[in-house]
């Protein structure tokens, strides 16, 4: 089997942030999409180790925020590769974010456009969990081109942490 085919699946890149108990998290996140259209509803996969996973499985929502291809790397890795529960991601300085009537966080730096999500489901499917949402408000933030994961990897030359999906292992390349 050559899963080097599963490197053509086409994936965006996104900020998946949630509350919980008055504190905010956030991640990187590229496996998310569009499941139905009428109600709208959104499915994101997050690793059960991640931070953001236990905000979104105990608050019950998250946002998403669609990144575009100018977002520097060192955004991108600021939420990718450092673990809420060692570090503060809104405290980034410079950071823009907005508070939705929810309570949820919803970023703003970079944001092509943006949507928030209430779970009505959820699915184990080994060390991540599939949620899906209900989306309750969505708007186009700056426009423009939205970064794919092809992008990332390509002309960012990006990487992803262990927890991503699509790890490859280290030395793995696109």
């Amino acid at each position: 089997m050559d899963l080097k085919a599963l490197y053509h699946i086409s994936y965006g890149v996104y900020v998946v942030s949630s509350p919980l108990e008055g504190r905010f998290n956030a991640q990187i996140a590229n496996a998310l999409m569009q499941v139905t259209a009428e109600p709208p509803q959104i499915g994101v996969c997050l690793n059960k180790r991640n931070c953001t996973h236990e905000h979104v499985a105990r608050s019950g929502l998250f946002s998403f925020s669609i990144l575009s291809q100018d977002t520097p790397l060192r955004f991108i890795g600021h939420f990718g590769f450092k673990c809420g529960r060692d570090v503060d991601k809104f405290a980034l300085e410079g950071l823009e974010y907005v508070i939705s009537p929810r309570g949820c966080p919803i970023v703003l730096n970079h944001c092509v456009a943006w949507g928030e999500c209430e779970v009505v489901s959820s699915l184990d499917v080994g060390t991540h969990t599939l949620f899906v949402g209900r989306l309750v408000d969505a708007a186009v933030h700056l426009g423009g081109e939205p970064m794919t994961y092809a992008y990332y990897h390509k002309v960012k030359r990006g990487t992803e942490p262990e927890t991503a999906p699509t790890y490859r292992g280290k030395g793995a390349s696109v």
